[in-house]
């Protein structure tokens, strides 16, 4: 998009997601629940069993959280490489290393993440942009619910096209965010974006 694109965005505020997503949060059960539920309907019962397998936790240890997020790639096709950002570590260190990203570019955000013990629901991929301090984008993206199973998951976002111009490169800190429906905080990272003229400067 151009600058003023860009610039014109709809950025939003704190809070609002509901109202743009336009979602209303169903009641949280567990999954031994769900598969309680209506065992006399026999498509049903098939249908779950499809989506949920044998309805069973795969971790039982209480340590590992039931939503796990992995990594983060950008996917573009005109990056020399590949643009992977590894999740399961020490996430400050994301900091010491900037992401470069060509002005004007075309990309997606995929998300890499796994459900461990309980169906999840409502999941959001929201990504804050500042830039010197100064908040100048926030994008909420709707993942969707998931129950447990060993694979993992990818979420891509739509494709978005990085601004272009002088005033636009520079140096960009982005917060991520992955929720859902309760608010609740599965991981949170920053990561800092370096927009360029050219790949390699």
């Amino acid at each position: 998009m151009t600058e003023q694109e860009h610039d014109e965005k709809l950025v939003v505020e704190e809070g609002e997601e509901e109202k743009v997503l336009n979602y209303k949060a169903p009641a949280q059960k567990s999954l031994a629940e769900i598969v309680q539920l209506d065992q006399d309907d026999e498509s049903l019962a098939k249908y779950k069993k499809t989506l949920l397998g044998e309805g069973l936790p795969l971790v039982a240890d209480p340590n590992v959280p039931n939503v796990s997020v992995t990594r983060m790639t950008l996917v573009c096709a005109e990056a020399p490489e590949p643009i992977n950002i590894d999740l399961t570590g020490d996430l400050k260190a994301l900091k010491n290393s900037k992401i470069v990203l060509k002005e004007g570019v075309s990309y997606k955000v995929k998300i890499h993440f796994k459900v461990n013990k309980e169906i999840v629901s409502g999941l959001k991929y929201v990504a804050i942009t500042y830039r010197k301090g100064i908040r100048v984008e926030k994008s909420v993206f709707m993942v969707g619910s998931y129950g447990p199973r060993a694979e993992e998951y990818e979420f891509v976002s739509t494709s978005e096209d990085a601004p272009k111009g002088l005033t636009a490169r520079g140096t960009y800190i982005v917060k991520s965010m992955f929720t859902d429906d309760d608010k609740f905080d599965h991981l949170t990272w920053e990561w800092i974006l370096s927009l360029k003229k050219e790949w390699k400067e």
